[in-house]
Formats: structure tokens, C-alpha cells, sequence
């Protein structure tokens, strides 16, 4: 074929087609590596005119060209994704440039409300088959390639007939024929894009699209303005997060808030979000009627999260959760059933994989209850110390706490206990003696050696190409995990690593800290609005006896303990928690600084000008740094360069606990010191 016969009809869209239309359309068709040559909207257009009949390739055996992967022909019958972003002003102009050139090449072709059957699938074609067919019945084409030498195909069906096959038909589904995307509606869009410029943006639309989904703010941001993307979007200009009225930090926590959404998802998600009559997009409420379209289909779908206070999100964004969206955190306490793995027990099994064999349940049920495990319990401290009495979050700890146990007593639930210790053994062979002759015996065989006690299952590891062997994989069902014999050989067989907590996480779950933690929320006679981190309210007798003893009144006594106690005492925070306004905190902090039970300085990533004596640890990022007797005090450990590069420790005290105990240690003597 020649570079003649690859262009498009309309000269426009040849000058747009470029790598360029893979940013454009991202999130809403899958293999972007695909889309990063030249071609993509002269093949769309061609391949239309093709089962049109209107065009026709140099060469007997040339076909249109493909368009990235060919994951685009979901468009058929949901271009209104397209349009959407298409539209609206967060858009950037060279991206809508594009989306406008599909969207008329859409219009003019036979995709937009099909006047004859279509299907896609997969077919299976020989080495030298055609890249498309046509005959009497219709017309088929090969629009992109996928796994397993299998090419994605669009056929269209013009007699009684089945079409033409490139192959053989591996799987094939009908398009939509109907939805919102016809050929009039589409070109009157772009026309009054072109015409009138984008939707202006409405930060209103955006929280009746929160408020109806309980979607976090930059979600429900990037969902009103057709860019969910699934955790990969490109990086925001200056403008877009001017239009969209959000921080780097709330933009990076908004796009992964769809979580596994798939690009299929997404596109049905607003497929038919726009009014039957454009125009209406820039009428007062034109978008507003687009939020609640969404949120409808949202809910259909997803179901409907609580909504949770703007101060709430943020805080828990500020968390730099490394496996859960701020959206999704918020949703494992206060609408815990509703997600996967918690509502109801996970029985899991053992499967085979190229790497090593794992734990599964068949679906995602145990990654989001292992995603849950992990990220939020190591939080809940903060969630219960940081977050205000009445939040909905912070109300939904104790009811988290009990389904996590509920699902921990599933004699079903297998979890991650790590390695085997190399000082025990390189082989399920070297500890039959400690776990028994038995196998693990589950619904497939296993391709490697195993043994199972009943409690713990030890796999060996895979070889790999230089025929080393990994070391053997612990698995353990904590429904049978507790002060037995079984338990103890488990623990003494595994290496130690903090990157497999899951032991540790359920030890803690199941145990005295964490239940009166959870009953600290429940039962705490605090007022709504205030906080466990204020010593005054939660320890009032921890402060008269510290301020007593200092000859210093209570707002001091409160910030001293404040400032031994807690890991981020920043200015922002104790104002915060306490209920101050800057003059009354300044007051407080100057008593201290006089007494010299702090010095005032600047430090990094300290939020505060207040400090206890004595050495000072930094930190890398996400991790906090401090004093070094409060390091101590809470556990936190140090790494081998002397720096805290590592998270908080479980906690082992409530929070009048923990202000008596740092009391204690001070009063006797045993406080920080320069």
C-alpha cells in the first residue's frame, strides 16, 4: 500500500493523526502502546468506509490500516464517552482537536447508529490471510491484534446471511445499535463546540456528582469530564488544575480512585450521560443534568458510597496510602459490606502460576481484602486519633474491626506468612519433620512440592532459568492461628521480614489494643466535633497532674503532652485537635519554650516550630520525622543509615494511654533532655 492510499479522505484529520491520539482517548481504550505510531483516525475512517463499501485498497490484499489494539470499535454505540471529553473545558485543545476529527469521522460513517448488524470478537487467521474481506453478505476486518496470534475483527452484515470470516470466530458479540451516539447528534456537538467553545466547567456539577456517588472531589471531577483513566492519566497542566481546582496530591489520589475500572467500563459508564440536545450542555444547569445522569449510572453500578467530609478526605489523602485510593479507604469503614472480600467469607485455595504458586479466591475478592488488610488497619490509629468524634469514618473503625475478625475465623481464608527461614530449610523436603507428611491438597495439583499441618501450608519455590530455586512460600489459615503448638513452629520456621506483616496484622486485630481502641470510639463520651488527640478531653487527669507538676497552666500542659506523645504535632494539627486560634497556641508554646521544656527552630517536613530537647531523626517521604525520645516512646524504627524510613509501629496504647505513659517516663525523670 502506498503512503497516498494510508491517508484519510479529509486532510484535517491526516494532520492530527499522530501518536497524539493515544493521550487523547486514554482511559478509553486499552494497549496505548499500540496507538504510538501514525495512522489511527485514517484507519477508524477507513475501516468504516470499508464495510461501507465505499472504499476500496490498492493492493487485493491490503486492508484500511488498524487503530491502536482495535479497542476503539466499543465506540460503536457509546461514543458519548468520547463526546463528553470531547466537550468539556478541562480538555486540553490539542486532545479535543483530536476527539472532535473522530467524533465527524464518526458522524459520516457507518458507526453511528449502524443501518446494518455489526459484530467483534476474536477470530483465528492464517500466516497469509487477508487483512479484510467482502462479498455479497457484508464485510469483515482485521482491526488490531491481540494474544495468542488471535486478531480482533469488525464485520458488518448487509443480507440474510453471515458475513464473510477472516478465520475462524474464536468469541463474538453484537454491537450496539442504539444509545446516544447517532449521526445528527454527534455533528451537532462538534458544530457547537466549534462554534460556541467548550462547556465552561461547573465546580457545583462536581459535588452533585460527589454528593450522589460519595466519589471523593478529584474523581468526580475527572469522571464528569470524561477522563477516568484507571490510574494512568497524563500529568496535568497548570490550566487543567486551575479548571479543576485541585492539588498535585488530590489529582494523583482521584485517578486511582476508579480502581480496576476497565476501559469497557468506563465507556458505559458515560455513554449516555449527554442531553438528547446538546445545546442544553451550555445552559445554566446543562451540566449539572450531566452530574446526575452520571451519578444514576454510577449507583446502578457501583452503588452509592456515604459521603464523608472534604476535611476527612484530605486528611486521609495526606496518609499517602501506597494500595488504596483515599475513596476506597473511606469506603472499607464506613460501607465495609458493600466492599469485596469483607461482606462475606473468602474461601481461598492454592493455584499455580509461572512465578510461584499463591493463594486466590478466583476473582478479586482477596486482593481487596488483603488491600484492606494492609492499608487500612496500620492506619486505623490515625483514623481514631485524627479524626474528629461523629466522622463517619472514624464511627465505622468498630464495625470494620469486627467483620476483619469475622472474615479471620473463616476456617476457608488463607493468607501470606512469608518465607521459610534459610537457617530452617531450603525445601519443603527439609521440614517435613515440622509440618508433616501431608500435602496440600486443593481443586488443582499442585506443580511443586507442599506440605500442610492444617495450619500452615509450606510450597517450594519455583526454578528459574539459571535454576535457582526460590526459597519455599508460608501460607497460613488464621481461623487455626493462635497459642498452640502449630502456631509456635509457624513462627519459628518463617524469616523475618517487615514485608509480610499479615501475622503480625492479625495478632493485633484479635488482640486487647485494638479492642479498646475500638471501644474508645464507641463508648468515649466526646462531644461531636472533638478530638481523642486533645489530652484535655481524653485525659484530663493525665494534664491537672502535669500541670501541676510543671507550675504551668492547662493549654501548656496539653501541648507538652501533645508534643511527647504524638508523631506529628504540627502546628496546623494541634490548632486542630485542640480547637485554637494561632495567639492561644502561641501562648502556650512560648510558656514551654521560657520553661525549657521545648526550643523553638525550624526543621523539614516538621509543620511546626515547637520541639522537644534533644536529638532530632529525619525521615524520607511519606515517613515522619521526630524527636528521637518520641521515636523510642512509639517504636518507631530507625534504618541502617540512622534516618525513620519506616512506618509507625502497630500501636500498643490507646491515646490516654499513651499520654500517661509519656507522663510517667517524664515525671520520673526518664523524659527528653538535651
Amino acid at each position: 500500500m502506498t503512503t497516498s492510499e494510508l491517508l484519510s479522505a479529509r486532510a484535517e484529520v491526516a494532520a492530527l493523526d499522530d501518536h497524539g491520539v493515544a493521550d487523547a482517548l486514554d482511559g478509553l481504550v486499552d494497549g496505548s502502546g499500540y496507538w504510538s505510531g501514525k495512522g489511527a483516525l485514517a484507519g477508524i475512517e477507513r475501516t468504516g468506509r470499508w464495510l461501507a463499501g465505499t472504499w476500496e485498497p490498492a493492493a487485493p490484499d491490503g486492508g484500511p490500516g488498524t487503530a491502536g489494539e482495535g479497542s476503539w470499535t466499543r465506540f460503536v454505540g457509546r461514543v458519548g464517552a468520547v463526546a463528553l471529553r470531547a466537550a468539556v473545558e478541562p480538555t486540553r485543545d490539542e486532545r479535543r482537536r483530536r476527539l472532535l476529527a473522530l467524533l465527524e469521522i464518526w458522524a459520516d460513517g457507518p458507526f453511528a447508529g449502524p443501518a446494518f448488524p455489526m459484530r467483534t470478537g476474536l477470530v483465528r487467521v492464517a500466516k497469509d490471510a487477508p487483512a479484510a474481506v467482502r462479498d455479497e453478505r457484508g464485510a469483515a476486518v482485521a482491526v488490531g491484534w491481540a494474544a495468542g496470534g488471535l486478531r480482533t475483527f469488525l464485520d458488518a452484515r448487509t443480507g440474510e446471511a453471515a458475513p464473510p470470516s477472516l478465520g475462524t470466530v474464536e468469541e463474538a458479540a453484537d454491537v450496539p445499535r442504539g444509545g446516544w451516539g447517532g449521526a445528527e447528534r454527534v455533528r451537532r456537538l462538534v458544530d457547537l463546540v466549534r462554534e460556541r467553545g467548550p462547556v465552561p466547567w461547573d465546580p457545583d456539577a462536581v459535588a452533585l456528582l460527589r454528593d450522589g456517588t460519595g466519589m471523593g472531589r478529584a474523581a468526580a471531577s475527572f469522571a464528569l469530564a470524561g477522563m477516568l483513566a484507571g490510574g494512568r492519566l497524563p500529568r496535568l497542566d497548570d490550566r487543567e488544575r486551575r479548571i479543576h481546582r485541585l492539588k498535585v496530591a488530590e489529582i494523583e489520589d482521584g485517578v486511582r480512585e476508579p480502581g480496576r475500572m476497565r476501559s469497557a467500563d468506563r465507556l458505559e459508564l458515560l455513554a449516555d450521560v449527554l442531553p438528547d440536545d446538546p445545546a442544553e450542555l451550555w445552559e445554566p444547569r446543562g451540566m449539572s443534568t450531566v452530574a446526575e445522569r452520571l451519578a444514576h449510572a454510577w449507583r446502578a453500578r457501583y452503588g452509592r458510597r456515604t459521603v464523608v467530609p472534604e476535611r476527612t478526605f484530605a486528611t486521609v489523602i495526606d496518609l499517602h496510602l501506597p494500595r488504596l485510593s483515599a475513596g476506597r479507604f473511606c469506603a472499607a469503614l464506613t460501607d465495609h459490606p458493600s466492599i469485596r472480600g469483607l461482606g462475606s467469607n473468602l474461601d481461598t485455595w492454592i493455584q499455580n502460576s509461572d512465578f510461584r504458586p499463591f493463594p486466590t479466591a478466583g476473582g478479586w475478592d482477596l486482593v481487596d481484602f488483603e488491600d484492606t488488610l494492609h492499608t487500612v488497619v496500620p492506619n486505623l490509629f490515625r483514623v481514631y486519633a485524627e479524626l474528629p468524634a461523629g466522622d463517619p469514618v472514624r464511627a465505622g473503625v468498630p464495625g470494620l474491626v469486627a467483620a476483619l475478625r469475622r472474615r479471620l475465623d473463616h476456617p476457608g481464608l488463607l493468607l501470606d506468612a512469608g518465607r521459610l527461614s534459610r537457617t530452617v530449610g531450603r525445601t519443603v523436603a527439609d521440614v517435613r519433620d515440622r509440618f508433616g507428611p501431608h500435602p496440600y491438597d486443593g481443586p488443582e495439583p499442585l506443580d511443586v512440592e507442599s506440605a500442610d499441618d492444617g495450619l500452615t501450608v509450606v510450597v517450594d519455590g519455583t526454578v528459574d532459568r539459571r535454576g535457582d530455586r526460590s526459597q519455599p512460600a508460608l501460607y497460613f489459615r488464621p481461623a487455626f492461628y493462635g497459642d498452640d503448638d502449630r502456631s509456635r513452629t509457624l513462627l519459628a520456621a518463617r524469616a523475618s521480614s517487615r514485608y509480610d506483616p499479615d501475622i503480625e496484622l492479625v495478632e493485633w486485630l484479635r488482640g486487647p489494643v485494638c479492642a479498646r481502641i475500638a471501644a474508645r470510639i464507641e463508648d468515649a463520651p466526646l462531644p461531636p466535633g472533638a478530638y481523642e488527640a486533645n489530652p484535655v478531653l481524653c485525659a484530663p487527669g493525665t494534664v491537672e497532674r502535669a500541670a501541676g507538676r510543671l507550675g504551668v497552666d492547662e493549654d501548656a500542659a496539653a501541648l507538652y503532652l501533645q508534643l511527647l506523645a504524638l508523631p506529628a504535632p504540627s502546628d496546623r494539627n494541634v490548632r486542630t485537635w485542640n480547637g485554637w486560634k494561632a495567639a492561644r497556641h502561641q501562648k502556650a508554646a512560648a510558656v514551654l519554650a521560657e520553661r525549657g521544656l521545648a526550643v523553638e527552630d525550624k526543621r523539614a517536613r516538621a509543620g511546626r516550630g515547637l520541639f522537644l530537647p534533644g536529638e532530632w531523626i529525619h525521615a524520607g517521604k511519606p515517613y515522619q520525622p521526630m524527636e528521637a525520645w518520641k521515636a523510642a516512646l512509639l517504636g518507631v524504627r530507625r534504618s541502617c543509615n540512622g534516618r525513620l524510613e519506616n512506618p509507625l509501629p502497630l500501636p500498643t496504647r490507646t491515646l490516654p494511654e499513651l499520654f500517661a505513659e509519656a507522663w510517667r517516663l517524664a515525671e520520673e525523670g526518664r523524659g527528653p533532655s538535651a
